[in-house]
């Protein structure tokens, strides 16, 4: 990563300075090399924990066994602590318990060859279990965010398996009367019984379409709540006039006749979370706007507001709301993006297919 070559741009010269500048560093040339020399294993700290552990390790111990004990002494030697943090931070099980067994081992063999006493052994173990401990906890904490992000879009998941039941056992039960009708009227009108199949072709082709949607969504095996979903023309509903709070206007503009429910539906819970998100987030608005224009091709949703971008409102690290509008979009087939506006406000925009898949 970037940060990581800027680290080690900076260390260098920084190592180089000391050993120039530090009066009664003992064997100084050897100490500059070695240290400066074990800068670039912070390039792999991240993807090869492990072996930049024992090879620092390794390194170091052969030159105090060298220099008897004498080098490398340096303060910015502290950048090693990195490496530990790094193998409990990204390292594989085994690799924790190997490069565990190895920093054990240093230490024994350091407190063996080179004892300084008791307060400098006990203060070395302290700080280096310390960073063990705060790479297992970014771990666990990362672990934790990443289990509460599946359970969102999996919760995701199902409110469009709730809302792509409603398509499906419409077009079912248009199949189902039409064939009744047709085997009713075959024999005194055998055009009634044609036309009946070929509307029963067309549902079964709509109803194919939205399966072939409802095959991307997860659903977990307890039971799906399948009552009916909304539509983008429940959004007049989310229209209101607050003297407490920002008002909300609602703009609807092109053809809406025949675009799925899943995609209508995703259309009103993303502009219903955007809504909430704003009253929650943004300081002094005063009103919020919600666009929906549909093409041929497309549905796009617009909402926005003229808040204060606050503290709770960031694109580089969404909450779970904005994960969760992500998810459905993506699912559908389409994009989303939200985001700060040039000047002042905050505006999200959703961008689905008219057939509610991805092309």
């Amino acid at each position: 990563m970037w940060r990581d070559w800027a680290l080690v741009g900076v260390l260098v010269p920084i190592t180089v300075l000391e050993g120039i500048g530090r009066p009664g560093l003992s064997w100084r040339a050897v100490s500059v090399i070695v240290v400066a020399g074990l800068v670039p294993t912070l390039l792999w700290r991240r993807t090869r924990p492990l072996p930049m552990v024992a090879i620092t390790s390794a390194v170091t111990e052969v030159v105090l066994l060298l220099t008897g004990g004498a080098a490398p002494v340096m303060y910015t030697m502290v950048y090693l602590l990195l490496l530990p943090y790094a193998l409990f931070r990204w390292g594989a099980g085994r690799e924790i318990v190997i490069g565990l067994a190895i920093m054990l081992a240093k230490i024994c063999l350091s407190a063996v060859l080179h004892y300084t006493g008791f307060a400098d052994t006990a203060g070395g173990c302290a700080i280096l279990f310390g960073t063990v401990a705060l790479g297992g906890a970014f771990r666990y904490r990362a672990k934790a965010r990443t289990r509460e992000l599946d359970q969102i879009k999996l919760l995701e998941r199902e409110q469009l398996a709730r809302d792509l039941h409603d398509t499906v056992a419409h077009h079912v039960s248009a199949m189902a009367i039409r064939a009744q009708a047709g085997l009713a009227t075959a024999a005194s009108r055998p055009e009634a019984a044609a036309e009946a199949l070929r509307v029963i072709e067309a549902e079964a082709s709509r109803a194919l379409a939205e399966m072939r949607v409802m095959v991307r969504v997860l659903r977990r095996t307890q039971p799906v709540d399948l009552t009916p979903g909304r539509r983008i023309t429940d959004l007049e509903r989310l229209a209101s006039r607050s003297r407490l709070g920002p008002s909300v206007d609602v703009e609807i503009r092109g053809d809406l006749d025949d675009i799925p429910p899943s995609v209508g539906a995703a259309i009103y819970r993303i502009a219903q979370e955007s809504v909430t998100n704003a009253r929650r987030h943004a300081r002094h608005a005063t009103r919020i706007e919600i666009r929906v224009a549909a093409d041929d091709t497309s549905v796009r949703l617009c909402v926005s507001d003229d808040g204060d971008t606050g503290p709770g409102r960031t694109a580089a690290s969404p909450g779970y709301g904005l994960i969760g509008m992500m998810e459905r979009a993506d699912l559908l087939g389409g994009t989303f993006q939200a985001g700060p506006n040039p000047e002042r406000g905050w505006t999200v925009t959703a961008m689905l297919p008219r057939t509610g898949s991805a092309a």
